[in-house]
């Protein structure tokens, strides 16, 4: 799927999996955005294998890319969740967040999970956004 759109407040689009496990990239409540696990999977490819770094990078792109449907920037993120499938990357995955989040500074957990659905994705991403007033600018937007 390459076209992204809002539908009833929710962003599509992203990833294959989206529609086979029946979910939105991210969802809007209130002023609040939340984004769905992101990963490197751009294009129906997995980007940067290997290369924690940059699966980091791609993964944000992701989800920012899914707050940008809302109008939203990195600054907007309040909170961000990083999953890695192992300890040895997680200096290379806090040094992608901090390229993009350093002036932020959202609240963030970093995880060591066992896998994610393809063996070849090394770092998956929640984010969650804020913006006062977001809900009355979506209210005149809606379908």
């Amino acid at each position: 799927m390459t076209d992204r759109q809002i539908v009833r407040g929710r962003v599509a689009g992203f990833s294959p999996w989206e529609d086979d496990f029946g979910f939105a990239r991210a969802v809007a409540a209130g002023d609040h955005v939340h984004v769905a696990g992101s990963t490197a999977w751009v294009d129906g490819k997995i980007e940067h294998e290997g290369d924690p770094y940059n699966q980091t990078l791609a993964a944000f792109g992701v989800g920012l890319k899914a707050l940008a449907a809302y109008g939203l920037t990195a600054d907007d993120v309040i909170r961000t969740r990083m999953y890695i499938t192992h300890v040895r990357d997680a200096d290379e995955v806090g040094r992608a967040h901090k390229k993009l989040f350093d002036a932020a500074r959202p609240v963030s957990t970093m995880v060591v999970v066992e896998g994610l659905i393809d063996s070849r994705m090394m770092v998956e991403i929640e984010l969650d956004a804020y913006r006062a007033g977001l809900a009355n600018s979506l209210e005149g937007n809606a379908p």
